[in-house]
Parts: structure tokens; C-alpha cells; sequence
């Protein structure tokens, strides 16, 4: 039976200033990790500080940039959910991928110097906008913020080549839904009960399946006990059982 307790959404009002302070980086800041004790001084992190800048709020369809934009910087989501995407020239879109709180968008421009993907607000997105060409200057003589933005570059890597194999749908559900537990996890959120900010249109389209696919695993999850949905409310009631499938995905 599923748990009737109410469901701890991501956060999609303006988070302020966050609760980062002179010496360290708001909890679910993407560079929080280089502001432990024993990383850097004080004025090293204000220098890091002093290259942020809170923007938004984005509402539902607002992009925050658009393919073929000159690349200057790089943004850390604060609230809301990002979707990233391309559209080819009959107006097809792909879905890329979608960003939480703490996740980084705009790290995939580093190398042609343009954004070649659109990022698009799901709901009410407020974000940290980093200018990369500072940012990249100040991680020459701080090695922490250099290893940060290698290991945020590899994590954005791997996610894009996450559902390049021959998976089946229920595999790729699966593992979509596992990676987004965990990924809500990490940020302080339940790892069993959580909300779909992103349309069910463009979770099929970023699993490569049909929409029809998509609400028939839903419902056979669903059935099988694995999954209780309720509207774009979700709880996982057996990560195990769901772990198994998506193995050849999550290679655990």
C-alpha cells in the first residue's frame, strides 16, 4: 500500500540568498564541495563568490539561452527543474536531459564557444549564473575549483551517453527513474517520493520511447507493485527490484 504522507517537492520559490555565507557556498551549490574546511581561505572563496550572480526568476517555457548563443557563462539551477534540448530544422525536438537544483547547465559550450542546445525553464527556475571566461581564470591558481568543474564536466558526459545502448523501455524507465531518486537524494530530498516536474511527453522523448510506451510502463510498474503514481507525484515502493532491471544502465 502506498504511504500517505504529503510529498517534499523541490523548492521553486525564490530562494533568496541561499545559506551559503563569506565561507561557504549555498548546500546544494554545485561548487560546494571546494568550500570545506581545509579547502581554501577566506579571500580565495570571496573570490569565487564575487563571480556569481543570481538571476530569475524563469518561468514555465522561458529559455535561459538558446542554441547558437555566444557562450559566456555557465549556470548552477538554485530552484526549479531545466530542460535542455535541440531542435533539428523540421522542428523536431530532442530532449537532452533536465537539471535539478545544484546541477549545472551550459558545461556542454565549453568547446565550440557557443551553447548548441536550448535550456528551458519546466517551472519556476531561479538560478546562479557563473561568467566562464573568470571562472576559468581563477581555477588556474585554484585547484580545487579546476578538479570541480573536470569532475562536473565528466558527470555531464556521462549522462549524455547514459541511454545511448539498445535498452528496452522498461530499462530505461527503470533507470530513469533510480537516477532521478538518487539525484534528489544527493540534494537532501527523499529518495522514494518525488514530483515529475517535466511533462510526460518529455520523459519519452529523452528515453527515445513514445508516449504511449512511457503511461503503458508507468502503468505496468504500477501493477507489478513496483511504483505508485498519482498525477506527476511519484514513490517508488522497490528501488531494488527497479535497480535490477536498469542494471546494464547503472552497470551496479
Amino acid at each position: 500500500m502506498s504511504s500517505t504522507r504529503p510529498i517534499r517537492h523541490l523548492p521553486t520559490y525564490d530562494p533568496g540568498a541561499g545559506d551559503g555565507d563569506e565561507l561557504n557556498f549555498c548546500s546544494t551549490c554545485a561548487f560546494g564541495e571546494v568550500c570545506l574546511p581545509g579547502g581554501f581561505d577566506k579571500p580565495a572563496l570571496q573570490d569565487l563568490h564575487c563571480l556569481v550572480e543570481h538571476v530569475g526568476p524563469f518561468h514555465v517555457g522561458d529559455c535561459l539561452f538558446r542554441a547558437g548563443d555566444a557562450f559566456e557563462s555557465i549556470f548552477a539551477v538554485r530552484a526549479g527543474t531545466v530542460k535542455t534540448c535541440t531542435v533539428d530544422e523540421e522542428g523536431r525536438e530532442q530532449v537532452l536531459g533536465f537539471h535539478l537544483p545544484g546541477e549545472m547547465v551550459g558545461l556542454n559550450a565549453i568547446h565550440p564557444a557557443r551553447y548548441p542546445c536550448d535550456a528551458v525553464a519546466l517551472d519556476t527556475v531561479y538560478l546562479c549564473r557563473f561568467s566562464f571566461p573568470a571562472l576559468a581564470t581563477l581555477a588556474t591558481r585554484l585547484p580545487g575549483i579546476q578538479q570541480q568543474l573536470f569532475r562536473l564536466l565528466s558527470a555531464d558526459i556521462g549522462k549524455a551517453a547514459l541511454l545511448a545502448g539498445d535498452y528496452n523501455a522498461s530499462e530505461r524507465m527503470a533507470a530513469f527513474l533510480i537516477l532521478l531518486a538518487d539525484r534528489y537524494a544527493a540534494r537532501g530530498f527523499s529518495a522514494t517520493r518525488f514530483r515529475l516536474s517535466m511533462p510526460r511527453g518529455d520523459i519519452a522523448n529523452h528515453l527515445r520511447l513514445a508516449a504511449e510506451t512511457v503511461s503503458r510502463v508507468f502503468r505496468r510498474f504500477q501493477d507489478q507493485g513496483l511504483i505508485h503514481v498519482e498525477e506527476r507525484d511519484v514513490e517508488l515502493l522497490d528501488t531494488a527490484e527497479l535497480r535490477k532491471m536498469a542494471r546494464c544502465i547503472l552497470h551496479d
